[in-house]
């Protein structure tokens, strides 16, 4: 009998996972962030692939801040 070991990434803390928000993009670069892979950014200048949904975070208070203005 062989050892079976874990091949799963840590992921815990990679692209400030430690930090996770919803974040306030333009309506126009939803779609092709979620369906094509394109980078989007967020109000407060945040950079990323879209790829988790966003109602299970709670919103980015930068960007809640920069949407009232």
């Amino acid at each position: 009998m062989g050892t079976e070991l874990d091949q799963r990434p840590d992921v815990s803390n990679v692209d400030g996972d430690h930090e996770r928000f919803a974040h306030f993009i333009a309506k126009r670069d939803e779609m092709p962030g979620y369906l094509e892979g394109r980078t989007v950014t967020a109000l407060c200048g945040k950079r990323w692939v879209p790829t988790r949904d966003p109602s299970r975070y709670p919103i980015c208070p930068t960007c809640r801040e920069l949407a009232a203005r």
